[in-house]
């Protein structure tokens, strides 16, 4: 009996064993929900400071500002939508909040005026329904201005602080000499 052949394109048993474990987020990645748990678990005002400053991310300081800037805001229905919240494991089926961060522009008043409100609120649906549970509440809580109630300790002005926000939200220019 002859020997079967391997498809070359089909990978070999030993890199098969050698990438399993390797789906989803990865180890070092985190979601936000944790990075914000990490807060809400922080003794003092310092610590949970230092815990956003360690996670420091684009994707983070969006959500933030989302959630405490008072001059964002969300073209989307006061509440939470109905939605299916994604039940798979962390690390699993499901997009990551910092990856869906850069599509916030479309919910926010006066920024996508393309985009009609059903639309919006649809695609807001799906981000939801994308994200693992966990994110899903944490894209709420953003939306809703409820972050601080859901995660103790995450002020305003420990989400300030910690970037070197002014009260617009920003990082102040230097001042030129």
């Amino acid at each position: 009996m002859a020997e079967q052949q391997r498809n070359p394109n089909l990978m070999n048993p030993a890199m098969m064993r050698q990438s399993q474990n390797t789906a989803g987020i990865g180890e070092n990645v985190q979601l936000m929900s944790e990075i914000l748990k990490k807060v809400n678990n922080a003794k003092d005002k310092p610590k949970k400071i230092a815990v956003l400053r360690e996670n420091e991310s684009a994707p983070l300081k969006q959500v933030l500002k989302g959630a405490f800037d008072p001059n964002i805001v969300w073209d989307l229905p006061a509440g939470d939508p109905p939605y299916i919240a994604n039940e798979a494991p962390i690390g699993t089926e499901h997009g990551l909040l910092r990856n869906e961060a850069k599509r916030l522009w479309h919910f926010v008043k006066g920024a996508d005026n393309d985009t009609n409100k059903v639309q919006k609120e649809k695609m807001f649906i799906q981000m939801l329904e994308g994200l693992h549970q966990d994110e899903a509440k944490v894209l709420l809580g953003m939306k809703n201005k409820s972050l601080n109630k859901m995660y103790k300790g995450l002020t305003e002005s420990v989400v300030k602080e910690a970037f070197g926000w002014n009260d617009s939200f920003v990082r102040p220019e230097p001042e030129q000499k």
